[in-house]
């Protein structure tokens, strides 16, 4: 009966010891994991890509009508050399996801066109800054680059009268009643005199200022209706011997794509001069297709 009674104490030491142990692992497991959650640091936010993941081919995305209008030189061109005009010459690129391109150009016998077509997809890789916030720091770039000043903000709000002040519909403070009335209307604080204007034979002899020259419309700008936010930038180069050459490139972003257009032509006389006008007027037609385009 004696062994009996020790042989059931050592069997419940050694459970109870094993409880322990066990207790003491599942412990140190809790407080392992609370250890490294409480070093975890909060989630952050990364900035929402851009809407476009892919770019559309540029050589076949200009209509052949289209062309024919960007390059009337290629009319006359034997139907072989002309279909290679229209087809264009891709740009080399090292990822065409990234950025594509194209560009045609045509001979004639009193000028030279070209047409470029550059288009980018910007990726950010700061994971705060979005794809096409950081499209829109490539663009002002661009435009900055042209020197084309951005559109200006709209003008702050007027501050609210401070109380008791005077407003522009006859509020503020009342006037003094009475005698005191009487008194202040013949003493009323005089503001500086204006100077008298000498006679016209000692007047100092002032410079006249020129006056602005008149815009045409057709300077380097910002333009409405093209893509998020878009310019125009139109150069010319000094008549020489071989002719005039001027160059309109039209960029529009939309999201996180930017489109550049550029439009040349270059006349074989010193005497003509391009056309601001007409060729501002095509290259903003194609830019308006492609801005198209990148909605389908």
């Amino acid at each position: 009966m004696q062994r009996k009674a020790y042989g059931s104490v050592v069997v419940s030491a050694v459970a109870l010891a094993l409880g322990v142990g066990l207790a003491g692992c599942s412990s140190g497991t809790t407080a392992s994991t609370e250890a490294v959650d409480s070093k975890a640091g909060p989630a952050t936010t990364t900035a929402a890509p851009g809407r476009y993941r892919t770019l559309f081919e540029p050589c076949g995305a200009v209509p052949q009508a289209t062309l024919k209008d960007l390059l009337p030189g290629a009319a006359a061109l034997p139907d072989a050399d002309r279909e290679q005009t229209y087809r264009g010459s891709a740009s080399a690129t090292f990822d065409t996801d990234r950025r594509v391109g194209c560009s045609w150009k045509a001979d004639a016998p009193d000028a030279t066109h070209r047409l470029t077509l550059d288009i980018e997809r910007v990726v950010s890789y700061d994971p705060a800054i979005s794809d096409a916030d950081r499209a829109q720091e490539v663009f002002g770039g661009k435009q900055a680059a042209a020197g084309i000043a951005p559109p200006p903000s709209a003008p702050p709000s007027a501050p609210p009268s401070p109380s008791g002040a005077p407003t522009a519909s006859g509020g503020g403070p009342a006037a003094p009643s009475g005698g005191a009335t009487s008194a202040l209307a013949g003493h009323q604080p005089q503001g500086p005199k204006a100077p008298k204007t000498p006679p016209s034979s000692q007047a100092p002899h002032a410079t006249a200022t020129p006056p602005a020259s008149p815009t045409t419309g057709l300077e380097p700008r910002t333009l409405d209706g093209l893509g998020e936010v878009a310019f125009v930038d139109d150069t010319l180069a000094a008549p020489g011997a071989s002719g005039a050459k001027r160059l309109v490139s039209v960029v529009f972003r939309t999201s996180n794509v930017i489109v550049t257009v550029s439009y040349e032509e270059q006349t074989t006389s010193s005497a003509e001069v391009p056309d601001s006008r007409e060729l501002q007027e095509k290259a903003r037609n194609l830019a308006r297709l492609l801005a198209e385009r990148l909605e389908e």
